[in-house]
């Protein structure tokens, strides 16, 4: 039996614009959906013949898919958005129709900065969503700042460690300095002392934590409650080119997120994400995370954590038109847009729920019908009515209260302290009333 038998079988290269494919993906946890859909089968069933490439930086990843080196890949959430724009390198249209998971991260210091951490203020180091006030008070007493790292400029790793940095009063690239460092070399960064901190998807804060050479201090989860992390992004000439083969990718992919997310199916999950083509780590240390639970110290017992690695539920896998909204204000509000964009227009070209209909459709699964959603009203689950049929949200509160109206983007700018902001508000508001 498929993984997903319950589901109507549309199978078959029939129709389909190209059959073989190479999609690239960066060893991480969240690769599983893709992985899952090769190694059980998903891929083959809808006629595909698919190869999958691991890549050692969001930048190849990026690149190639740019140039049609890859047919599509497993990408950060806000990378489409930026690669549109023409931030970085790059300027190619990019669309991403499907969501691949929610949360993931998590940040993680060196021991040596946690033990000046729980000296300075051991209190906020007991509530993780404090952790920064005691790292705000080490900053402070710093003569030089410290080097923190995350995984690209244009991440949720880069947003969410700014943000949690921002709501403890440490300015980033005044009081502490950003690098790039690919996933796969933090911990090495760490160990050597090139960096003092990073933020990173698993496995790497978890391999930190049994290499016993960090501390992890905050699950990104506890940043921004369901975040989307990653998603699947081809270029949108590919999408137009190959309809028939992009629904069939998005399908195969969807099955693989909803095997992923039956706890039953985590173990196999991890011992097939452990092999070498894979996730070059233990199967103990891709397990921690993959299970349910999150490890902080060496010495310290796992945590239940149910929702780290969320794969389907909660409508994980819609690609919200206000996902990428919000992604688009933090942005401009860290200096990388430096002119007016049409805000609302520019997420409803890359984000596209309209694409992700039509394969979810396809499966019998209930799809919503709005493509915008409030974010920080909600401390837990909460049924959306708005859908084909009723679909269960998660939790979505920020670690400061704060709330997210997608309807105004430039209002929601307003209410924050910002300091890389390259245009004035007044600017934004002529294209984004």
């Amino acid at each position: 039996m498929t993984a997903s038998s319950q589901w109507h079988h549309v199978g078959g290269s029939e129709g389909l614009e190209k059959t073989r494919l190479k999609l690239g993906f960066i060893p991480l946890t969240d690769c599983a959906p893709l992985v899952i859909a090769l190694e059980k089968g998903l891929f083959r069933k809808y006629g595909l013949d698919v190869e999958l490439s691991r890549q050692v930086s969001w930048a190849n990843i990026r690149d190639k898919v740019a140039v049609g080196a890859l047919d599509g890949a497993h990408m950060l959430a806000a990378m489409p958005i930026a690669t549109s724009l023409g931030l970085g390198e790059i300027k190619i249209p990019l669309v991403a129709a499907l969501s691949l998971d929610l949360n993931g991260n998590a940040i993680t210091v060196s021991k040596d900065l946690y033990r000046r951490m729980a000296d300075a203020d051991p209190g906020a180091l007991a509530d993780g969503r404090r952790s920064g006030h005691a790292l705000a008070k080490v900053v402070a007493a710093e003569r030089d700042p410290m080097h923190f790292a995350m995984v690209f400029p244009f991440s949720t790793h880069n947003y969410l460690l700014r943000y949690w940095l921002a709501t403890a009063g440490i300015v980033p690239e005044r009081d502490i300095l950003l690098t790039v460092v690919p996933p796969p070399y933090m911990v090495e960064a760490l160990r050597s002392g090139d960096i003092d901190g990073y933020c990173v998807g698993e496995p790497w804060n978890e391999q930190a934590v049994a290499a016993d050479v960090g501390r992890a201090l905050i699950a990104d989860y506890d940043i921004w409650n369901n975040h989307p992390e990653k998603v699947f992004g081809v270029t949108l000439e590919w999408a137009e080119a190959h309809p028939n083969t992009h629904k069939t990718v998005l399908m195969a992919l969807l099955e693989a997120a909803a095997w992923i997310d039956l706890p039953e199916n985590r173990e196999e999950v991890v011992s097939i994400l452990a092999r070498d083509p894979y996730i070059p780590a233990p199967p103990d240390v891709v397990r921690m995370s993959m299970s349910g639970s999150f490890r902080h110290g060496n010495d310290a017992e796992p945590q239940a954590m149910p929702d780290f690695n969320v794969f389907h539920r909660y409508a994980a896998n819609f690609p919200w038109h206000s996902h990428g909204v919000w992604f688009i204000t933090q942005m401009y509000r860290w200096g990388q847009i430096d002119e007016p964009v049409n805000i609302r227009k520019l997420a409803e070209q890359v984000y596209r729920p309209d694409l992700y209909r039509e394969a979810a459709r396809a499966l019998g699964l209930a799809v919503p019908i709005q493509a915008y959603k409030t974010e920080g009203l909600h401390d837990g689950p909460r049924l959306l009515d708005q859908a084909t049929k009723p679909v269960q949200l998660g939790a979505d509160c920020f670690c400061d209260g704060r709330v997210f109206d997608p309807a105004d983007p430039v209002g929601y700018l307003a209410g924050f302290e910002i300091h890389n902001l390259k245009l004035s508000l007044d600017d934004l508001a002529g294209v984004n009333p």
